[in-house]
């Protein structure tokens, strides 16, 4: 187990905020962490870390950062149609997408390129190209801050919505997660109607396979999304607002060409990186932040950017969305103070 006092924090945020966490705890199995849990320790504040890409530090971190070195993929159990597999949540989830399609599992493939770690994944509820993590996931392993006792949450207990979880909501900080249980299926599961996938596979042609489809997300990914570690960001900055189907008919009387997605009776989901452009804001430079170019839902670290500068810029944008149409997006990064 590591143990380190003072520690930077700039090789665990993508957005590349320069900080520095009173101590850094990284441990190497649900042992190590239950260990140190029940160890008596400084009265400060405890930040359980994946990979920080869905971060914003505001300042330094006063306090305690565990992060999970918890590795290991294990098959729980497997029939001819699919397979359950257990992943420790320090695994890279890109690592662990790439491993599913080496093996022929389908169901991750959309999910290709999503920086983080495995833990993060079962809190976030991570999703793109009309896949969320909550589709694949059995159950959660997690152990509890103040009792150091395992609990396992099964799907239906972890309350999931978009970009929501129980780990988020009323069980904030209550239990890290150590490990998740995925259900993957044997034979072909294709999620091509989202975004322009479909266009993508044209593109190169051929049959359609996993591998195919994985490396056309990654393709689009890499097209419109900046690499963290050549310009800071955490990816898409704001949650895709999902609001009233009146409110999104009265909308496009004005706006013919917003784009919407079906999200259940009586509501539309609009994407944020839209409404974020008709506003003018893409491509934007605010002295050491901005606003991606080519993705307008992605807010960037030109260099050298504190978080406070990075919060303010998107308090902004939210603003100007709020005036223009009517709509209130939220941060899908999480401030940390």
């Amino acid at each position: 187990m590591k143990d380190l006092r003072n520690y930077p924090l700039l090789a665990h945020n993508t957005f590349g905020m320069d900080v520095r966490a009173s101590r850094f705890v990284e441990y190497a199995s649900e042992e190590e962490l239950r260990s140190f849990l029940m160890q008596p320790r400084e009265e400060m504040p405890l930040l359980a870390i994946g990979g920080g890409s869905n971060l914003l530090f505001l300042h330094d971190f006063q306090g305690i950062v565990l992060h999970s070195a918890i590795r290991g993929i294990r098959v729980i159990t497997e029939t001819d149609d699919e397979v359950e597999v257990h992943v420790g949540s320090g695994i890279v989830w890109d690592g662990f997408v790439a491993y599913t399609v080496e093996q022929g599992w389908y169901g991750a493939e959309n999910l290709s390129l999503i920086p983080g770690e495995v833990g993060a994944s079962a809190v976030q509820n991570i999703g793109a190209y009309g896949v969320e993590a909550k589709d694949l996931i059995v159950c959660v392993d997690t152990v509890g801050v103040t009792t150091g006792e395992s609990r396992r949450f099964m799907n239906e207990e972890c309350r999931y919505a978009y970009r929501q979880s129980i780990f988020k909501q009323e069980l904030k900080g209550q239990y890290i997660v150590t490990g998740v249980t995925y259900r993957l299926s044997k034979k072909p599961v294709w999620h091509l109607d989202y975004g322009n996938i479909r266009a993508e596979l044209e593109k190169s042609g051929g049959e359609l396979t996993q591998k195919a489809l994985r490396e056309a997300v990654i393709r689009i990914r890499n097209e419109k999304l900046p690499d963290p570690a050549r310009v800071g960001n955490a990816g898409s900055f704001f949650m895709n607002p999902v609001i009233p189907k009146a409110q999104y008919d009265a909308l496009c009387a004005l706006y013919p060409d917003m784009p919407h997605y079906s999200a259940g009776e009586g509501r539309v989901k609009v994407p944020a990186g839209w409404l974020i452009d008709r506003c003018g804001w893409k491509g934007k430079t605010r002295g050491r932040v901005g606003v991606h170019a080519k993705q307008a839902l992605v807010l960037v670290n030109l260099g050298g950017a504190t978080g406070e500068e990075v919060r303010r810029l998107a308090e902004d944008v939210a603003r100007s969305v709020e005036e223009k149409f009517g709509i209130r997006i939220s941060p899908e990064v999480n401030y940390i103070e």
